[in-house]
């Protein structure tokens, strides 16, 4: 049924009504919400429903998510837009706050709730000048706007007033997405949150940061040409870089997923700044495989953490000598995270990097630095995993479970699948 409504057309088409619209963008996003959602239950079926933790509860928080992304996705009113992007925090802190598995998850919490509301004040007060002055708030008019007010934003003057709106209009979605030094909140949220939380927060919730970024970008007639655009470019692309090394340190295989999600949403925001047609559909290509590709890693280190009892590189190895068939899906998730063929992600980065090279050609450092560190700390996580002896002290192994097999099964079909359906990321934009 998944694939007919893929090839279907549906989700390319376009569709607007006084309060939601669709389009290839805001549709596939929304998919990518129901099938990382419907995983997510899967695989916390035996630390919630099995053991008894509040599942009823659990199932609430995930539909009332669910529901809120979803009116995030297809609002068409940036007011509305934005009530429901903070909305996005609450079941996610009560996701980390009740089934988190450390102490630390309430300091976790908050330093996500405090980074992501701090940075969208300012934005919404923006929101709220450009409605005062345009008397709209509709995306759907934002082609109207750029007509009748020119190219920039009316109110402000000079340069110095476009680069206020590019600071303050991007400042909530570069902390939501993460930008490298606007990241510490993510680590430490994913570290404490339950394998359910880690997989909607990067599967979706930073695609929140990717998509609003893309609206505001067309809603507030920013023009390309301006310096904060390309500081915010290079400083992604370079944190980038750092975030490759920062990967080769970390002693916690959560914490390095983690990492891992700031360098690939990086290759996003270089997409989506280079403003151009490739680059925004590399920046949707590169935000659904990196959603399937990071859920689907941090479900494979919770099913680590339940047979080892540690998230610990250093004690939980030898995975290939007594599950091979584990290993095997190990080795799959990290060449997709390293954009081997065939997945969506070699794709993206093909896409990205002529749309970035376009804005300077000097950026093509920091570029093939990042492929190349992606590929290395891919490799380091299988070797620092699967080789070596098993740790005596590791919880008796009877092989995956079915259920496990499944999910692992449905994140990695999708990355692959989605190449035979290249359309549905390229043809969004033209």
């Amino acid at each position: 049924m998944s694939l007919v409504f893929v090839y279907s057309g549906v989700l390319g088409g376009c569709a607007f009504s006084g309060f939601l619209m669709s389009d290839g963008l805001s549709c596939s996003l929304v998919v990518l919400s129901w099938w990382i959602s419907l995983l997510m239950l899967v695989a916390s079926q035996g630390s919630v429903k099995v053991g008894l933790n509040k599942s009823s509860l659990f199932s609430l928080c995930v539909c009332v998510l669910n529901f809120i992304l979803m009116v995030s996705f297809f609002c068409v009113d940036i007011v509305w837009f934005y009530v429901f992007f903070e909305a996005s925090l609450v079941p996610t802190f009560i996701l980390i706050l009740g089934w988190g598995y450390q102490p630390e998850r309430l300091q976790a919490g908050m330093y996500m709730m405090l980074y992501t509301i701090t940075a969208s004040l300012p934005l919404l007060a923006l929101i709220l000048y450009k409605f005062e002055l345009c008397g709209t708030s509709s995306f759907l008019l934002k082609n109207f706007l750029c007509e009748f007010y020119g190219n920039g934003f009316v109110g402000w003057s000079g340069m110095v007033g476009s680069e206020v709106v590019f600071c303050l209009g991007f400042g909530a979605f570069l902390v939501k997405l993460p930008m490298f030094s606007l990241h510490l909140w993510l680590p430490k949220a994913h570290v404490e949150a339950p394998v359910a939380g880690s997989m909607i927060l990067a599967g979706v919730l930073l695609k929140l940061g990717g998509y609003g970024m893309i609206r505001v970008y067309s809603y507030f007639c920013l023009s390309s040409y301006s310096v904060f655009s390309d500081v915010m470019l290079c400083l992604g692309l370079w944190g980038g870089v750092v975030t490759g090394f920062i990967c080769f340190r970390q002693v916690d295989l959560k914490s390095l997923i983690a990492y891992s999600s700031v360098g690939h949403m990086s290759l996003m925001l270089g997409g989506c700044l280079s403003n151009s047609s490739w680059g925004w559909q590399a920046a949707l290509g590169m935000m659904l495989a990196h959603g399937l590709c990071s859920s689907g890693m941090f479900a494979l280190a919770n099913y680590n953490y339940e047979k080892t009892g540690t998230r610990s590189l250093v004690m939980s190895k030898g995975m290939l000598m007594i599950s091979p068939y584990m290993s095997m899906w190990w080795f799959v998730f990290c060449v997709a995270n390293m954009a081997g063929p065939p997945s969506i992600n070699l794709l993206s980065e093909i896409m990205v990097f002529p749309s970035v090279l376009f804005k300077s050609f000097w950026l093509f450092v920091p570029l093939g630095l990042m492929s190349f560190l992606a590929a290395v700390y891919s490799l380091f996580l299988y070797t620092s995993t699967q080789h070596g002896g098993f740790p005596k002290f590791g919880f008796p192994y009877g092989g995956m479970s079915s259920c496990s097999s499944l999910v692992a099964f449905m994140h990695y079909f999708p990355i692959n699948g989605l190449i035979l359906k290249s359309d549905l990321v390229c043809f969004w934009v033209i």
